[in-house]
């Protein structure tokens, strides 16, 4: 294969670049530690169901804890860091960014799959209710959740979300000016809000609406584990979506001056602006707007695009998913299995 090496001064550091239309990634050790990372976590999650009295084991599964959730999100945040850097250095090419929406289809068919299978029990222990819990759904010891109190807020309040998300895709298919970038920053940020409380509101029908537990009865496991990990899917896209704003923010070109490390760049800009409103010679203006709009073209190689805003696509598509997984569960679990 013939290649060319290029210099990119930018990038601090020397790249080759194939002559085709797709990205051959590079040796990482990445999908190791994140295999690492989900096994401490399900280890985890399964000394928690079976709790020991010994206070060591406590600590020790405390620290794994910790630790597990600390390598998993910075390997999920060292994935998006690569993306972005990957799309800036050109590496998203049309072939590239269609196979990355193949691959995150596949993702969400894959979770599809795995939120099936919690329906699935559902309807199976709740059509055909066993003598074992009184032959009746929901059993009798159960006192069934107020469908029209807290669930009906959370389903509001995803549904407004999605909205919201969708407006902001809009804005960037039709970003021309800094007043989509605007409209698309205001309308991701009240997306998270509305994902965040819809966090706050389930945690205090955890604590506040729920009279049984998980391990009472077949109905506690099966409700737990469904909404449990729908919770725990909305967090997720929560944090995607948030650093789809943080990079937005760092890379909004007229908020920053220069190109390096940000917080350089934040110094560099309130120099900047400070020295173009005091009216300087026309000489030393005329260098710093080239040197802004320089910093301009390299922060918009890693900003989103119209051509080019996968990660935002990706977390809009995951946001959609957790918002259509709501309503089945609203509909099932929470209406009809009342």
């Amino acid at each position: 294969m013939l290649t060319t090496l290029n210099l990119n001064l930018n990038q601090g550091f020397f790249r080759l670049k194939e002559k085709h239309h797709f990205h051959l990634v590079d040796n990482s050790q990445l999908p190791i530690i994140t295999a690492f990372a989900s096994m401490l976590v399900v280890l985890n999650i399964v000394f928690y169901l079976h709790s020991s009295d010994v206070s060591i084991v406590h600590f020790f599964d405390n620290m794994a804890f910790q630790v597990a959730w600390f390598i998993f999100s910075t390997v999920l945040f060292s994935w998006f860091i690569t993306v972005v850097a990957e799309s800036g250095w050109g590496y998203h090419t049309i072939a590239v960014r269609q196979g990355l929406r193949y691959g995150m289809l596949l993702f969400i068919v894959s979770e599809v799959m795995f939120f099936f299978a919690f329906f699935w029990a559902f309807f199976h222990v709740s059509l055909a209710p066993s003598i074992a819990i009184g032959g009746i759904w929901p059993p009798k010891s159960i006192q069934a959740l107020d469908v029209w109190g807290l669930p009906l807020v959370n389903t509001l309040l995803l549904l407004s979300s999605g909205v919201t998300i969708t407006l902001a895709h809009r804005a960037i298919l039709q970003k021309i000016n800094y007043t989509y970038s605007d409209f698309f920053k205001k309308h991701l940020l009240v997306t998270i809000i509305l994902g965040v409380t819809f966090l706050c509101c389930q945690g205090i029908e955890y604590k506040y609406g729920i009279t049984f537990r998980w391990k009472e009865n077949v109905y506690g496991s099966t409700f737990f584990v469904t909404t449990g990990f729908h919770g725990l899917h909305v967090t997720i896209g929560t944090i995607f979506l948030l650093f789809c704003l943080l990079r937005s923010l760092l890379t909004a070109s007229r908020f920053w001056g220069s190109h390096g490390l940000f917080v350089k760049l934040i110094v560099r800009d309130f120099f900047l602006n400070y020295l173009l409103k005091k009216s300087v010679s026309r000489q030393n203006e005329s260098e710093l707007l080239t040197e802004v709009k320089s910093a301009q073209n390299l922060l918009g190689k890693y900003s989103f695009t119209k051509d080019q805003h996968f990660g935002f696509e990706a977390a809009a598509w995951y946001w959609h998913f957790v918002d259509v997984v709501w309503i089945f569960l609203f509909v099932t679990i929470y209406w009809w299995g009342s």
